[in-house]
């Protein structure tokens, strides 16, 4: 058995479950041994009752107190308990699980472990892991337990066996980072860092663990860029842009005035298409602070000059809306270019005339998805190409599109703010250009940070925005419900919500588990306020744009790093209404608060980006703090920005050192990263 073995060698995994693997990209050994945890579960010391603070997930031990009742309510069985200590009494209650009342009815000392929340002024422990006798809990205590993104009919015991085979059995002892790099960077063997990071033997292993994994995958990461880059350096530019009339007079008409920060922008992107190499440039900028005005003028110039442009957008509905906004700017001030639009889900006869004017160079401007870059698709004189939100695409798919014409130029487009030491390692194959400047005639979003409490008063004010023809979004941390994690999921929430709200008010749910037509179509009947309140995880992150929609509340907002909150919040302040955003949160941690309050005072994204980073630390490690920046595999770019300056550092003085990596000692480590690059694994980080 080898990294490369096929997953279904290891024992109890046969056809179907290799297929609920297959589901989560896991084909091989390799790929489960890089399938890492995304939480865990740390099993402490029971605490006192008296002790037990809301929020929190505890551990008590105590006497069964009472008789178990089980109850109905809202069509669901209700199982109440009561344990005792000698420092008072709490109430624990489980769902749809009245079989309990047999198994817990003998009575007896009982150890539960669970998060505790507010009823009515009242702590209670809901749905708690049982150990009866109490005696069982020792096996655990003390230890951290992995915490897998599983998908339906895949447990996490499932995965937990499956990795225990493979990091047994598998021969992990080849190490691809070179010694001097591995000892300079204090950083653990390969061997030892996969085992503790699946099953660490505590705190200390763990860290250690991590931060060798995490080192890893950006020095990996940062050399793949600088490959690419090195590569797009070479290409000269071989376009002529010298007819600016059509821009100007487009420039004169617009209805505002670009801002200081658009015009600087502006200035550096006609800079770079006219000069000796072709342009790698990323434009950053807030939600609305746009950056989609100064890539249409890019698009603009290419195609007054005889050539075409595209336009790769994330999603079918952001591509149909850039198609429509782009075609009535067009018609409205008479600028004579034809601008194609080119989706997946096209009829075969709709994508070969669209397929046949790009070919012909009728049409000039091109706007579409991944369609784009299909095999069918032939551009006629490709000469600039601009993806939307970068991070959603990977390097390899923007060199695709790149590779459809004779080295065309390419503008990044990202409203993720991230801070620009971090952005420039981050980035390495793009020069970056800043919009740091909202336009003058948005109203800034009023912003609120409150704990559960707060969830009717949020309700009645969104009925009441609804009432005034607004719309809502409301975001829970997963799909559905899990027994891992004490959370607000997309499926209850939503059930529960349009009981709260009412039949005269249409909530409808979306999340990432659904199948890319159903999430275009319930988007598209929101964005025309068919639905009135959308309940989604985070995959509206990059949405439509709803002028109309002018609440966004978030459920446990402690769950989520403020960069992504703050991209979050972007989805309303779009129109000319006032924009609320609720952000709501099970901790009462002090970190917490003082945490999410920088989102009280600031809607700079900027700003919000440093400030995070500045409030990370070790401690976090164990929630579910991702940044939502740049998908990488274990490393987050907040967390662990530390590491990714080292790492930067340590390929700066690799390359100077062994610009091919042909020394022995870096042998492996050029092996492993053509196979990163080969594999399209950079395609999966960015």
């Amino acid at each position: 058995m080898n990294e490369y073995s096929k997953i279904s060698s290891l024992k109890g995994i046969g056809e179907k479950t290799e297929k609920l693997f297959q589901k989560l990209h896991i084909e091989t050994i390799g790929d489960l041994i890089r399938f890492y945890p995304r939480d865990y579960d740390i099993y402490e010391e029971a605490i006192p009752i008296a002790d037990v603070e809301e929020g929190r997930i505890v551990t008590i031990t105590g006497s069964i107190y009472g008789k178990v009742q089980v109850a109905a309510m809202k069509n669901l069985q209700v199982t109440t308990l009561y344990v005792k200590d000698i420092t008072g009494t709490m109430k624990a209650v489980w769902f749809r699980m009245p079989f309990l009342k047999n198994t817990l009815g003998r009575g007896g000392v009982i150890t539960l472990r669970g998060r505790v929340v507010n009823r009515r002024g009242n702590l209670v422990m809901e749905q708690p892991e049982i150990f009866y006798p109490s005696a069982t809990y020792d096996a655990k205590a003390n230890t951290m337990q992995p915490v897998y993104p599983l998908t339906a009919g895949l447990t996490n015991n499932m995965v937990v066996k499956a990795m225990k085979q493979a990091v047994e059995y598998l021969d992990l002892k080849r190490e691809f980072l070179p010694k001097s790099i591995r000892l300079d960077n204090h950083l653990a063997e390969y061997n030892f860092a996969i085992r503790q990071i699946h099953f660490p033997e505590d705190k200390e292993n763990f860290y250690l663990a991590r931060e060798r994994l995490v080192f890893e995958e950006f020095l990996i990461f940062i050399l793949a860029l600088r490959q690419l880059k090195e590569t797009n350096e070479k290409h000269r530019n071989q376009f002529v842009f010298d007819k600016y009339d059509v821009v100007e007079k487009l420039l004169n008409e617009l209805p505002y005035e670009l801002t200081n920060a658009q015009k600087k922008v502006w200035v550096d992107i006609q800079k770079d298409m006219n000069s000796e190499h072709v342009m790698s440039r990323l434009i950053q900028g807030d939600v609305g602070s746009g950056k989609t005005i100064i890539a249409v003028l890019g698009l603009v110039l290419a195609g007054i000059n005889g050539y075409q442009g595209a336009m790769m957008a994330p999603t079918e509905v952001l591509a149909k809306q850039h198609f429509t906004s782009i075609t009535e700017l067009f018609e409205e001030h008479n600028i004579p270019l034809n601008v194609e639009l080119l989706t997946g889900s096209m009829t075969a006869k709709e994508k070969r005339e669209a397929y046949a004017r790009i070919e012909s160079g009728e049409a000039q401007l091109i706007i579409g998805t991944h369609a784009l870059i299909q095999e069918k698709v032939q551009y006629h004189s490709l000469a600039l190409v601009v993806t939307d939100e970068q991070h959603r695409f990977g390097v390899k798919q923007r060199e695709m599109l790149a590779g459809k014409g004779n080295a065309p130029h390419i503008l990044v487009m990202s409203a993720t703010p991230i801070p620009r030491t971090l952005a420039i390692i981050l980035y390495g194959d793009l020069d970056i250009s800043v919009i740091d400047e909202l336009p003058a005639n948005r109203l800034p979003i009023k912003n609120c940070v409150v704990d559960t409490s707060y969830r009717k008063t949020a309700y009645t004010f969104i009925k009441k925005q609804v009432a005034e023809g607004r719309q809502c979004y409301v975001i829970c941390p997963m799909v559905e419900e899990s027994e891992a994690i004490e959370a607000e999921n997309v499926l209850d929430y939503a059930k529960t919500l349009q009981e709260e709200l009412g039949d005269a008010i249409k909530v409808s749910h979306l999340h990432g588990k659904m199948k890319q037509k159903e999430k275009d179509a319930i988007m598209e009947a929101f964005s025309r306020n068919e639905i009135q309140v959308l309940v989604s995880t985070t995959v509206i992150e990059v949405g439509i744009n709803v002028p109309n929609a002018t609440v966004m509340m978030v459920e446990n907002a402690e769950r989520f790093g403020l960069a992504q909150l703050h991209q979050l919040r972007g989805r309303v302040g779009r129109g000319k209404h006032q924009s609320y955003c609720i952000f709501m949160s099970a901790s009462k941690a002090s970190d917490t608060k003082e945490r999410l309050g920088i989102l009280n005072k600031s809607n700079d994204g900027f700003f919000i980006a440093s400030e995070d980073l500045k409030m990370r630390g070790p401690g976090d490690l164990f929630g579910i703090r991702q940044s939502g920046i740049l998908d990488f595999k274990i490393g987050d770019v907040f967390q662990d920005a530390k590491v990714l300056q080292r790492a930067s550092e340590a390929a700066v003085q690799l390359m100077k050192r062994d610009p091919h990596l042909e020394e022995e000692e870096n042998k492996n480590l050029k092996a492993y990263l053509q196979f990163y690059i080969k594999e399209g694994m950079i395609e999966m980080t960015l």
